[in-house]
């Protein structure tokens, strides 16, 4: 029996959102809900009522609203969500209009930046009426390249204002990841900035953008935030200050559009092939987000909300629309531990933050590190602590527990790009379990299949399924002709059922254990093992700082190969590898041992943190790796190229 770490309160419990919805929906609908369990039932057993009732539960802001869905089809993906409603995502965004904080902003080397929501929104209509002005209509693409600043969130909101589609990659990227992006959408407008600073190093892009901009044919305007160097913009550039001077911040009319009006193209990481343009809708972006951050995260009115993300992460994007829940959205721009491990901490006492979001790397890092913020930080305004991007082990259960906050809910959630949200995520009414996400996500039926399609019990593990329809599922891919690229990739392994390529086992809670990514998954002698779980074991080992694991083809068979980066200064010798091979064995079992266990300088990982195993996978095996630009430290990958030790048994 996994116990909790931690469970809520009956004065936590009865204040949570999800017990307020529960009261609403059993009084419009007779519901009966009774627990999580029961009002989950009802949410996938009466789809439209509860869509429905998250819009207005939440209050919605649109010119028209109309029946919930309409099902083209009986499998998936027919069904057409709020058909005719019409509203702007940007009118949601901004529903207050008052001196309350909507943005607080910090960067490395940068002063704290509060934005109030009447600052944001005169800065917004101000901008929109530049756009306007230079004759932006719906459907035309703006992009940024730029970090994660108020401006974004500025000029993302003044192009949903427009009815524009918002696209955006970090300015780390390189040239060419760039262009494989924006050059496949063919934007009108690039905003991007001068340089910025990383871990104490500034980094000038002028080069970089003014290739970029050479290279989008579609181009008819280049803006440019002098973030770097603010009194000084690059020569021969138009300026973000110069572009909207001769406009007024009087209220615009957001422009009304139907539900599932194109919002943002957000792009996979490309790491295994050209990145894929992901189209979300508004309204479906909308209405999951605030079912997620108003019932799962608990979100209320003047919560201050913070979730590091760079601006190529949909983190970002689900960030910012907790604006409509009338929060405070909380920034940070630069390296997460300069010019101290416990800089976050800082920030979070500094401005009282309710709700932290952070990778699970981050929290490993901080373990390794040995760092308490405990011990050293008044941390009683943190409610909700979630982790993403990868598998929390259950060890980082355990330290936050023990060494961040023992009175915290600990929200693993898991999700992605492709649906702008999360299948299973956390919980303010459940109890936290050490290495379980808590629950399914309401209106989302979530099973695990086998390869045959089939359901398996709690505690198998399979195939992550969604089997019903949901708004915020993608409206389709950029360019893709009668979605057949769409339709392969998430319903060509099980059809009518949303594939979504996570391992993955349900809990006798009915909470969720994530594995790996199931095409990561090892398969040595027909025995499937999920790469998590080697790395769960190996980086408990005191001199390993992380791992990255494969399987190899070798000798008719698949062999699985650890690469493990050490503490600095440590070599690998036979009696490290022997104590890494004796705590996977004990822990794991004998099928996760591995046969090779190869020491390198670094491990090659996404701009947004996730290791890159299907890269290292195709560069041991002598195949080609489309999109570079899309690791934050491609070089890495070279070290993985013919080494000897995989040559031999």
């Amino acid at each position: 029996m996994n116990k909790p770490l931690w469970e809520p309160s009956s004065e936590s419990i009865s204040n949570a959102g999800i017990t307020r919805f529960t009261t609403f929906v059993n009084d419009k609908w007779g519901a009966n809900a009774t627990d999580f369990n029961s009002l989950h039932r009802w949410s996938i057993q009466h789809s439209a009522e509860f869509w429905d009732s998250i819009w207005e539960f939440s209050d919605v802001r649109a010119s028209r609203r109309g029946e919930a869905v309409v099902f083209n089809s009986e499998k998936m993906p027919g069904a057409t969500w709020f058909p005719d409603a019409t509203l702007n995502y940007t009118e949601n965004i901004l529903r207050r209009n008052d001196d309350g904080a909507a943005i607080i902003f910090r960067g490395e080397n940068k002063e704290d930046v509060v934005l109030s929501h009447a600052e944001l929104t005169s800065s917004v209509n101000r901008l929109a009426r530049a756009y306007r002005g230079n004759g932006i209509q719906p459907g035309d693409r703006i992009v940024g390249y730029l970090p994660n600043i108020p401006e974004t969130v500025i000029c993302m909101l003044a192009a949903a204002s427009c009815g524009a589609v918002w696209s955006s990659c970090s300015p780390d990227f390189g040239e060419q990841g760039v262009l494989d992006r924006f050059g496949q959408i063919n934007p009108k407008i690039l905003i991007s900035i001068d340089g910025y600073t990383y871990n104490g190093k500034t980094f000038d892009i002028t080069q970089k953008r003014n290739a970029i901009v050479n290279n989008l044919p579609s181009l008819e305007t280049s803006i440019v935030i002098p973030y770097l160097n603010p009194d000084n913009p690059p020569a021969g550039s138009t300026s973000l200050e110069d572009y909207v001077e001769n406009f007024s911040d009087d209220p615009v009319e957001h422009v009304q559009l139907p539900f599932n009006h194109p919002l943002f193209i957000l792009f996979s990481s490309g790491t295994t092939g050209a990145p894929k343009c992901i189209v979300h809708g508004a309204g479906g972006t909308l209405l999951q987000h605030l079912k997620e951050h108003r019932l799962h995260v608990n979100l209320h009115r003047d919560d201050r909300i913070f979730f590091f993300t760079t601006c190529g992460w949909m983190m970002w994007n689900w960030l910012v629309t907790a604006l409509a829940s009338e929060a405070t959205i909380v920034l940070y721009e630069g390296f997460p531990f300069c010019p101290k491990n416990d800089v976050f901490f800082d920030y979070l006492v500094d401005h009282r933050i309710n709700q932290f979001g952070v990778s699970a790397k981050y929290i490993d890092t901080l373990a390794k590190a040995q760092v308490r913020p405990k011990d050293t930080h008044d941390l009683s305004h943190l409610r909700t602590l979630m982790s993403t991007g990868s598998p929390l082990s259950p060890e980082g259960f355990d330290y936050v527990y023990d060494a961040v906050k023992d009175d915290v809910c600990l929200s693993s959630i898991s999700g992605g790009t492709d649906l702008i949200s999360c299948f299973v995520l956390g919980n303010p009414t459940l109890p936290v379990r050490r290495g379980e996400i808590q629950c399914k996500g309401l209106g989302m039926d979530v099973a695990v299949f086998d390869d045959d399609g089939n359901e398996v019990a709690p505690g198998k593990k399979g195939e992550l399924v969604c089997r019903n329809s949901f708004p915020s599922m993608p409206i389709g891919f950029w360019n893709d002709d009668n979605d057949n690229k769409y339709r392969a990739a998430y319903f060509e392994k099980f059809p009518g059922n949303w594939h979504h390529g996570d391992y993955v086992e349900i809990t006798e809670h009915g909470g969720m254990i994530v594995y790996g990514r199931s095409d990561a998954v090892l398969n040595p002698s027909g025995v499937r093992i999920g790469t998590a779980e080697i790395y769960r074991q190996a980086e408990q080992v005191e001199e390993v700082v992380e791992g990255l694991v494969i399987g190899q083809i070798w000798d008719s068979d698949t062999r699985v190969v650890l690469f493990v980066r050490l503490r600095e200064g440590l070599t690998l010798t036979d009696e490290l590898a022997d104590k890494i091979r004796k705590k996977i064995r004990f822990n794991a079992s004998p099928r996760h041992v591995p046969a090779k266990i190869i020491q390198v300088e670094d491990i090659p990982r996404t701009k947004n943190g996730k290791i890159v195993e299907l890269a290292v996978h195709k560069i041991v095996h002598g195949k080609t790796v489309d999109n570079i630009e899309a690791l934050a430290n491609p070089e890495a990958l070279e070290l993985f190229r013919d080494l000897p030790e995989l040559a031999t048994d």
